[in-house]
């Protein structure tokens, strides 16, 4: 196994870990449960991490992880074509209605 990504916080490490699925990479997400060690363990050692299974899909990984990290910064939002609910730029799927969003 090998590290790809520490999260600023589980729910971003899980987004990542979905889109990584949904381009068949393999990985896991590892101290998911150290929050509760702050205090006793330093707390960049308590960051949810991200890793692939197979070292041999990290080119493919990183890709995913550098498009994630676009759409997080990008601050714009998205209109959904079935519902026309404003969205912020970084979702996928309309909070409101369930409909893909294309961007």
């Amino acid at each position: 196994m090998q590290r790809l990504y520490r999260a600023a916080n589980l729910p971003d490490a899980y987004l990542l870990l979905h889109r990584l699925q949904h381009a068949g990479i393999e990985a896991r997400v590892l101290n998911e449960h150290a929050q509760g060690g702050l205090g006793e363990i330093p707390f960049t050692h308590a960051y949810p991490e991200v890793w692939l299974v197979e070292p041999a899909d990290a080119e493919r990984a990183r890709s995913v992880v550098a498009d994630f990290e676009r759409r997080a910064s990008s601050g714009t939002s998205a209109v959904c074509r079935i519902c026309g609910e404003e969205n912020p730029g970084s979702f996928e799927i309309c909070w409101r209605c369930g409909a893909v969003i294309e961007k």
